[in-house]
């Protein structure tokens, strides 16, 4: 039997695989990384930001510096809203003070002077070559207001901006050369013919028939429907410009306080993490933008208030008026049409008391009638009319403005003066129902000094409108000049503000890390 070798008597060894243990005193090498104890996992708080979490700021300054350009990106939608509205106030006031404004007041003014070439038509065949130079003057007042119809037209056509409106301004000046070449042919006829006074022959009357027809029933209408076309213009502009501004207003106010808003956070912010009370360049930012925010509100309030002004104080009732006086201008040439054409006396005096309701509406079914409820009395004090029409509207206006429009003594003048034209209208008609036409005749001249200053009165009346139109119109021109380099110097300053206030708290922060 073979012998077995047996080891040396001794301590046991580690286990298979594993290295010795050093001995007591000997230098143990470190372990290997792998058999380092393992990393506790991370608190489920710690875990990394999910959805819209993780594109907000973690840091002290990415929090400053994103709450900064949310103050940029708000200032910039304040001076965008500001300047869009400050536009819209300045189209408005051009378009209604300088642009459509004026051109269709021209307009409005030729349906006056259209009225007043048949007047003196009439006036000139009237007076005969027996009346001195009555017929002169009539004819030359003619020629001044075919010059001025004529230029009114020109500038209705290029106010036209629809089909209709500019076939309506070319008809308006094809009949208006065919009017004139009636009443050339009337004068004409008039002047061949022996008669000194009296009434024309029946063939200058024939013509003057289709002259004054074509202008009551063609030229007229379709002048004033041409004035209501253009003013529909103005009206819509005023509409859509006032309320855009007063909206530009209200979105001010809004990305005002969103501004102010944003500056307030930051400030508070501020405050609480680096423990400082006030911040001065953003304090001085913060009322920086409530001046900004307060000063343009209040300029565009301004600015709504005077386009409503230059519209209700000066534009419409300077149509009104105007039509109003063009009316009893063309009421006063059917006095002389009465006397002028005997056969058509009824009809004249009849359209002479629908004129005349128009301008001044009293109940009356004849011109007795209204002849005596005008005699009874006319006052406008207190904005309280007993009557209605052009001058019962004017009456009636109540300025609720701030800068009221005070009518009262100049309309109590119209009044008085329509009373004494009415009653001259009434005795001149007595005298020719009476037979006494020579005598109407000379009242019907008589009577032109009263019917004169009460046409100086109008205008006047009129005149007052004028000159609130033009101070509105001042005024809003005013109101925004200089707004376009307000408001990008003035964004500037506040930015710069911000900057400075949060600038030196990033350095410290910075500092403080």
């Amino acid at each position: 039997m073979t012998a077995v070798q047996q080891a040396p008597a001794g301590p046991p060894g580690p286990p298979s695989g594993r290295p010795a243990a050093p001995a007591a005193g000997a230098f143990a090498p470190p372990e290997p990384r792998s058999s380092r104890r393992p990393r506790r996992p991370r608190r489920a708080d710690a875990a990394e930001p999910t959805g819209i979490a993780r594109f907000l700021p973690r840091t002290v300054a990415g929090r400053i510096r994103a709450l900064t350009a949310v103050v940029a990106v708000v200032l910039l939608v304040l001076l965008a809203v500001a300047w869009t509205a400050v536009g819209d106030a300045r189209d408005g006031v051009r378009v209604i003070g300088h642009d459509a404004g004026p051109q269709v007041v021209a307009t409005g003014d030729m349906y006056f002077q259209l009225s007043d070439m048949d007047a003196q038509l009439a006036n000139a065949l009237l007076a005969g070559d027996a009346q001195g130079g009555g017929r002169d003057q009539a004819l030359a007042r003619y020629d001044q207001d075919r010059q001025k119809a004529g230029d009114a037209l020109l500038k209705a056509a290029k106010l036209a901006d629809e089909t209709t409106e500019d076939n309506t301004a070319r008809e308006l000046l094809d009949g208006l050369g065919r009017y004139e070449r009636l009443a050339s042919q009337a004068l004409l006829l008039d002047q061949q013919s022996t008669r000194t006074s009296g009434r024309p022959p029946q063939r200058v009357l024939d013509v003057y028939r289709q002259a004054t027809d074509m202008m009551k029933l063609d030229l007229l209408p379709k002048a004033y429907n041409l004035t209501l076309d253009n003013g529909t213009l103005v009206r819509h502009t005023y509409e859509d410009k006032r309320s855009d501004v007063r909206t530009g207003a209200v979105w001010v106010i809004v990305a005002g306080v969103a501004l102010l808003a944003v500056l307030a956070g930051l400030q508070v912010y501020l405050a609480r993490r680096f423990r400082r009370l006030l911040n001065p360049g953003l304090a001085l930012a913060t009322l920086g933008a409530l001046a900004l925010v307060a000063s343009c509100a209040a300029m565009l309030a301004g600015q709504a208030d005077d386009l409503r002004r230059a519209k209700e104080q000066g534009f419409d009732p300077i149509l009104s008026l105007s039509r109003a006086r063009a009316i009893g201008n063309s009421a006063n040439a059917d006095e002389t049409r009465f006397l002028l054409d005997p056969d058509r006396a009824d009809t004249y005096e009849q359209v002479y008391l629908q004129k005349s309701q128009t301008i001044l509406y009293l109940k009356a079914g004849s011109l007795d009638e209204y002849n005596a409820a005008v005699q009874k009395g006319l006052s406008a004090d207190g904005g309280r009319a007993p009557f209605l029409g052009f001058l019962g509207a004017e009456a009636g206006r109540v300025d609720d403005l701030a800068r009221p429009v005070n009518t009262d003594a100049a309309l109590n003048r119209v009044l008085a003066d329509y009373q004494r034209v009415q009653l001259n209208d009434h005795r001149m008609r007595e005298l020719a129902d009476g037979g006494r036409r020579e005598e109407a005749i000379a009242a019907r001249g008589a009577a032109t000094a009263d019917f004169a200053r009460y046409d100086k009165d109008m205008h006047a009346l009129i005149g007052i409108h004028h000159a609130a139109f033009d101070q509105a119109v001042e005024d809003g021109e005013h109101g925004t000049r200089g707004w376009y380099a307000v408001l990008p110097v003035a964004g500037v300053v506040i930015v710069a503000l911000a900057l400075l206030g949060v600038r030196p708290r990033l350095a410290e922060y910075r500092w403080q890390r």
